[in-house]
């Protein structure tokens, strides 16, 4: 049996997908950072945990599944195998027993200095300058602020991690 090319619409070809081009871009993103994250002995969605309480030692489970987007039943058992990895330790607050609050341990604290490059490596590898990187940056939340019917805000955190040069209006 042969095939039989259809009647071409320029909105159905694949390329013509943002979608797909997310998704190709997203496979890349995460095979990069793999790699790059070997050397500290942690998982991507680990390095992501790491980052938040970077910023917030002590985080409660649900200010991490807030920050992250993810739920509990994905979040705890994350959480769990960075505790059996000395990582990070749980504990229940005193006050009530259903917030958890995630602490770096000296391990965890550790780790934030030998992954300071891993940022930079990864926008590097994706042959884009500074000013691309966080026009890009501010590009995919506004598509994610329109689609999740959110109002888009300017992320301070894009300006300090690529400087003024990279400030596009």
């Amino acid at each position: 049996m042969t095939t039989q090319p259809l009647p071409t619409d320029p909105g159905l070809l694949l390329d013509a997908q943002l979608c797909f081009r997310l998704y190709r871009s997203e496979r890349a993103v995460l095979a990069t950072y793999r790699e790059l994250l070997a050397d500290l002995g942690v998982t991507y969605p680990q390095y992501l945990v790491l980052l938040v309480l970077w910023e917030t030692d002590g985080a409660t489970v649900s200010h991490l599944g807030s920050r992250l987007a993810l739920e509990s039943g994905t979040l705890s058992p994350l959480l769990r195998r960075m505790e059996d990895a000395g990582l990070v330790s749980r504990t229940r607050s005193g006050d009530d027993e259903r917030v958890v609050h995630v602490r770096l341990t000296e391990a965890g604290r550790d780790l934030r200095e030998r992954a300071h490059g891993v940022p930079q490596d990864l926008w590097q590898r994706g042959g884009l300058d500074a000013g691309e990187t966080a026009e890009l940056a501010r590009l995919l939340d506004r598509l994610s602020s329109n689609l999740a019917g959110a109002e888009p805000a300017r992320d301070p955190a894009i300006d300090a991690a690529f400087g003024p040069a990279a400030v596009r209006t």
